[in-house]
C-alpha cells in the first residue's frame, strides 16, 4: 500500500470466482428482481446480487408502500403489467395488498372516501379530491416473502449480503463484477450484466458516460397504535380544524407530500412518506449519514406532537424507520438515447419502446450505455435528464424496465449477439406474450387485467 496525499493505492489481490452465469443482475430491488425473472423465464442462467439481507430495494427496505404511476389517465387503462401485476396478485393472495377494482375507479364520492387514505389515486390529476385509479398499497414483508418465492421458483442463483465493489471490463466489454462480502472479495462472471443498483454503480464503475443528479431524500417510517377511522372522521367532519392541524404537522415534519400518512394492510399501522430533506447527495457517506440523523429527529419530534394534538394518533408509536434511505435521484446514465422532459410530458412513442410508465414510454436505447458492451441499465438511473427522471422514476415503471432488460439479455445470450444488437421487435413480442406491455402499439389494450376486474366479473370468470 502506498499513499499520495489523501489517496491510498491498494495492493493487487487475487479474487475467487464464485459464480458464472449468462446474466448477472446487480441489485435486488424492484427493477433487479423483475430483470432476473425476465431473463430466467427465457432460459438464461441468472445470478442476482443484493447488498441487504432481503430483496425489494425501495419497495421493501425503503418502505415506499404504494405501487402507483401505473395508470394511464388518457387511455384509462393499467399501463404497467407483467411482473408488477404478478407481484401485486401474489401479495394480495396473502391478504397483504389492497387496491381498488375497475368499478371503483373514478370520482365517485363513496369510492374516494374508501380509498383516499390508501394512496390509490391519480395524484397527477388537477381534480380535487383526486380520482381513484388502479394502484396498490402493500406490506413490505409481503414483498420480501413473495420475492424469495419467485427467485426460487425461477431457479435464480441468489447471493444476498454481497456489496457491489467494481465492474470487470475488458476491451470495452463488461465481463462481470466484484463484490465485497464477509468471506472477502468475490468475482461473479457473466455474458451480460444488468445494472439495477439505482445509483448506476456498475455503469459508473465501467466508466460509462453519466451525469449527477439530486432530489429530496426521505426517511420513511411507520406508526402503530393509530385509530385510522377516528383520524379520517376528523378530516371529514371537521375540515377547517383538520386543515390547520395538517399544516402544523407538516411544519413539524419539515416536508412531505400532500398526504403525509396513508393506510397499510396491517390494522392500526400507517406509513409516512416523510420527512423530506433536500440539498444532499445520495452517493456521499456524509450526506446519507446526515439524512438518517436529521430524519429520525424529525420523526420523533412529530410523534410527540401527534400524541397530544391529532385525533386518532393519541396512542401512536414508531413501528420502524425504513432500513434503506429514500434516495430518489443520484447518477443518471447518458446512454444511446437520453429521455427529456418533453418526451415524458408529450407521451412520445418510440419504435423501440420496451416499457411503459403511467402515460410515457421508454425506448430500449435509454437502457444502453454508450461505449460499453454487455451491459444494460434498468431502474431510476436510466438514461434521462434530471427533470425527466423526476417524472418517470416510480417503482412500477422501473419493474417494467427491469423485465424488458431481462428479456433482452436472455434473447441476446441465446442469439449469441451483443445486447446492443438484439432483435428489439422480438423483445417486444416476448414481453407481450408474457403479459407485459412494452408500449409498442397505438391505442389501449383490449382487456382489463383479471386482477383489476369488478367483483362480479371476477366471480363469473372463475365459474
Amino acid at each position: 500500500m502506498s499513499q499520495i496525499g489523501d489517496w491510498l493505492r491498494e495492493d493487487v489481490r487475487d479474487v475467487r470466482v464464485v459464480a458464472k452465469s449468462d446474466v448477472v443482475v446487480v441489485g435486488g430491488g424492484p427493477a433487479g428482481l423483475s430483470a432476473a425473472i425476465g431473463a430466467a423465464r427465457n432460459g438464461a442462467r441468472v445470478t442476482l446480487l443484493e447488498r441487504y439481507n432481503h430483496l425489494g430495494g425501495l419497495a421493501a427496505g425503503g418502505m415506499v408502500l404504494v405501487l402507483d404511476d401505473m395508470w394511464d389517465s388518457h387511455l384509462r387503462e393499467i399501463s404497467v403489467r407483467g411482473n408488477c401485476l404478478e407481484m401485486i396478485e401474489r401479495m394480495a393472495s396473502l391478504g397483504l395488498a389492497q387496491f381498488p377494482r375497475e368499478d371503483e375507479w373514478g370520482s365517485d364520492p363513496a369510492s374516494q372516501r374508501r380509498w383516499g387514505r390508501w394512496g390509490t389515486f391519480d395524484f397527477h390529476s388537477h381534480e380535487k379530491p383526486h380520482p381513484i385509479c388502479f394502484a396498490a398499497a402493500f406490506d413490505p414483508d409481503a414483498w420480501k416473502r413473495v420475492s424469495l418465492d419467485l427467485v426460487q421458483q425461477h431457479g435464480i442463483d441468489l447471493r444476498l449480503h454481497s456489496w457491489f465493489s467494481r465492474t470487470l471490463v475488458e476491451d470495452g466489454k463488461v465481463k462481470g463484477v466484484i463484490c465485497d462480502t464477509k468471506a472477502g472479495r468475490q468475482a461473479i462472471l457473466g455474458d451480460v450484466v444488468i445494472d439495477a443498483t439505482g445509483d448506476l454503480d456498475v455503469a459508473a464503475s465501467a466508466s460509462a458516460p453519466h451525469v449527477g443528479g439530486s432530489y429530496i431524500m426521505t426517511t420513511v417510517f411507520r406508526l402503530g397504535g393509530v385509530d385510522a377511522e377516528e383520524a379520517e372522521r376528523f378530516e371529514r367532519e371537521e375540515p377547517e380544524a383538520f386543515d390547520a392541524m395538517d399544516r402544523e404537522v407538516k411544519r413539524v415534519l419539515g416536508g412531505s407530500w400532500a398526504k403525509w400518512w396513508l393506510r397499510t394492510p396491517l390494522p392500526g399501522v400507517v406509513w409516512c412518506n416523510a420527512p423530506h430533506i433536500a440539498g444532499l447527495d445520495g452517493t456521499r457517506v456524509e450526506d446519507l449519514t446526515k439524512v438518517e440523523i436529521e430524519g429520525r429527529k424529525a420523526i420523533h419530534r412529530t410523534v410527540d406532537f401527534l400524541r397530544t394534538r391529532l385525533p386518532g394518533f393519541e396512542s401512536c408509536f414508531v413501528v420502524d424507520v425504513a432500513p434503506q434511505t429514500g434516495v430518489r435521484q443520484t447518477r443518471l446514465l447518458e446512454g444511446e438515447y437520453v429521455m427529456s422532459k418533453d418526451d415524458v410530458v408529450n407521451r412520445v412513442r418510440f419504435a423501440d419502446s420496451v416499457a411503459r410508465g403511467r402515460d410515457y414510454y421508454y425506448p430500449y436505447r435509454s437502457l444502453l450505455p454508450r461505449g460499453i458492451d454487455n451491459l444494460i441499465v434498468a431502474g431510476r438511473h436510466y438514461s434521462a435528464t434530471s427533470a425527466a427522471q423526476k417524472m418517470s422514476r416510480e417503482i412500477p415503471p422501473c419493474m417494467a424496465m427491469g423485465e424488458a432488460a431481462g428479456v433482452a439479455a436472455a434473447l441476446a445470450v441465446d442469439a449469441g449477439v451483443s445486447v446492443r444488437n438484439v432483435d428489439v421487435q422480438k423483445v417486444q413480442r416476448t414481453l407481450r406474450a408474457q403479459g407485459a406491455d412494452p408500449g409498442d402499439r397505438e391505442g389501449c389494450n383490449p382487456d382489463v387485467p383479471a386482477i383489476a376486474r369488478a367483483a362480479r366479473q371476477r366471480v363469473e370468470a372463475l365459474a
